[in-house]
C-alpha cells in the first residue's frame, strides 16, 4: 500500500512509522575469530590497533567512546581528522600492553591477531580477559587464514568485502549502532558496484598486474600480494589477473620472477611509513626505471604504473578506495575502452 506523505499524514490526524532496525538485545554474544565473547553493554571506552580497525570505528560515529588508537600507516581519512585529533594516539607502530590497560579501555579492538593474538606481539586476548578487558579482533584476520609468527600468514581463501562487512555489522551491534552499519555497508557496496561499472568493457580483462607494498631492501626481494589477499580481491572485482600464485599474504618475491610474469602494471604502494627502505613511492620508480631486470618490464618501459594507498592494499574499508584507485588508472592508462 502507498504511504501517505508525513506532511499529509500529519494533517489528517493519522500515524505513521518508519522501520527501525532493532536495538541490540543485551547481553550479546558473538564468536570473533574461534572464541565467544559476551557484551552485558555497548563499551564505553574503546582502544584500537590498527588504522583499519580505528576508521571503520570512525565510520560508524564511535569517535566519542574511543579512548585511544595505535598502528599507523599513513594519514587518518580526511572526513576524521578532526575527530581523530582529539584521540591519544599510543604509538605509530606496536604499542606496549602497559600502555594499552592504562587508558582504562573495556574493549581493545584489534585488526590483526599478529597483534592480539595467540602468538600476538603486545599480547593474547587471555591477558586482557584477567584483567575484565573484552577482545575483538578483525573476521578478515582470522576466516580461513593461518597466521605465522612474524610473518603477515597464510589464506586459504580469497578475501572478500563480505568479511569486512560482517564487521562493521558485529561493531555495529555490540555498540547499538545498527542503523549506522546498515547505511555504512550499502555506500561501500554502492560505490564498489560504481567502480566496476565505470570500467564495462575494458580492453585490459584478465591484464596481469602487480602489486608492490614495500621491500626490506631496495634492491631486495619485494613484498608481492599473493593470490587470495585484498589486492587480489581487488583485481578480480575489476576482471584483472594477479601475477602472483602463492597463498602468502605478503610473499617475498624476487624481481627475476616477477620480470618473467611481466606485469602490465604495476600498483605501487603509497604510505607516510619508513619502516622498510622501499616504503617511499619515489625509491620504487626510482630502482623500477634504473634496475637492469625491472627497466625491461612491460609496465616499467610504458610507465604503466598505478599509486594506491597502502591502505587500500590491506583488508579494510579503504579496499574499495583500491576498486577505484585501479579503476581510474586503467582508465587513465588507456587500457579501458
Amino acid at each position: 500500500m502507498r504511504q501517505l506523505p508525513a506532511s499529509l499524514a500529519l494533517a489528517l490526524g493519522v500515524s505513521i512509522s518508519t522501520p527501525v532496525l532493532a536495538a541490540t538485545d543485551y547481553p550479546l554474544t558473538i564468536t570473533n575469530c574461534g572464541r565467544e565473547v559476551t557484551f552485558e553493554q555497548p563499551p564505553k571506552r574503546v582502544v584500537s590497533v590498527g588504522q583499519g580497525m580505528t576508521e571503520i570505528l570512525f565510520s560508524l560515529g564511535l569517535e566519542e567512546k574511543m579512548a585511544g588508537t595505535a598502528v599507523w600507516v599513513g594519514p587518518v581519512l580526511p572526513q576524521y581528522a578532526e575527530a581523530n585529533s582529539r584521540i591519544k594516539r599510543l604509538a605509530d607502530n606496536d604499542p606496549s600492553f602497559e600502555s594499552l590497560v592504562g587508558q582504562e579501555p573495556d574493549l581493545v579492538a584489534a585488526e590483526f591477531e599478529s597483534h592480539i593474538g595467540p602468538e600476538g606481539s603486545i599480547a593474547n586476548r587471555d591477558q586482557f580477559s584477567a584483567l575484565g578487558i573484552d577482545t575483538y579482533v578483525a573476521p578478515a584476520d582470522c576466516a580461513a587464514k593461518i597466521n605465522t609468527n612474524g610473518g603477515d600468514g597464510v589464506r586459504k581463501e580469497l578475501f572478500t568485502m563480505e568479511l569486512i562487512y560482517r564487521q562493521i555489522s558485529e561493531l555495529a551491534a555490540i555498540f547499538d549502532v545498527e542503523e549506522r552499519g546498515e547505511a555504512l555497508v550499502a555506500e561501500l557496496k554502492k560505490r564498489e558496484q560504481d567502480a566496476v561499472a565505470s570500467i564495462a568493457g575494458a580492453a585490459g580483462k584478465d591484464l596481469p598486474v602487480v602489486f608492490w607494498f614495500s621491500s626490506k631492501e631496495v634492491t631486495g626481494d619485494a613484498f608481492i600480494a599473493g593470490k587470495n589477499s585484498a589486492p587480489a580481491y581487488i583485481l578480480k572485482t575489476l576482471g584483472a589477473r594477479n601475477v602472483v600464485e602463492t597463498e602468502e599474504e605478503w610473499p617475498l618475491v624476487g624481481w627475476e620472477t616477477i620480470a618473467e610474469a611481466d606485469p602490465a602494471v604495476i600498483v605501487i604502494a603509497t604510505m607516510e611509513r619508513r619502516r622498510h627502505a622501499a616504503d617511499n613511492p619515489e625509491v620504487k620508480l626510482d630502482f623500477l626505471a634504473n634496475d637492469p631486470v625491472t627497466s625491461r618490464m612491460n609496465a616499467v618501459s610504458n610507465k604503466r604504473f598505478v599509486l594506491m594507498d597502502a591502505q587500500s592494499m590491506n583488508p579494510t574499508i579503504r579496499t574499495i578506495d583500491g576498486i577505484e584507485t585501479l579503476a581510474e588508472g586503467i582508465r587513465a592508462l588507456g587500457l579501458s575502452q
